[in-house]
């Protein structure tokens, strides 16, 4: 099983990864790894919690399943990336 790990990227002295870059690493783990999929649906935020540099709005479009917000700053989904959204919103909880 691979081992995932937030998305980084060098900037000054510290490592720091753009939302945009995160966003996508969650939706690519979470079509990739049912357990992660699974998390997600558990406890959202528990799930992205390695995930240091989502903001509280997009951590708030990931746990919703807003798909129209998430596309505004990603671009627009393929099906597999849409994965955990299409998931969310089948939940009865939001």
């Amino acid at each position: 099983m691979a081992t995932w790990l937030p998305v980084t990227k060098e900037k000054g002295e510290g490592q720091v990864a753009s939302g945009r870059e995160e966003l996508l690493a969650v939706l690519k783990r979470a079509a990739t790894e049912s357990e992660f999929l699974a998390q997600l649906a558990e406890d959202t935020h528990e799930a992205l919690e390695e995930y240091y540099s989502l903001t509280s709005e997009e951590r708030a479009a990931l746990a919703s399943g807003d798909i129209k917000k998430i596309e505004s700053w990603v671009g627009k989904l393929d099906k597999e990336l849409a994965t955990w959204l299409w998931c969310r919103l089948s939940q009865e909880k939001y």
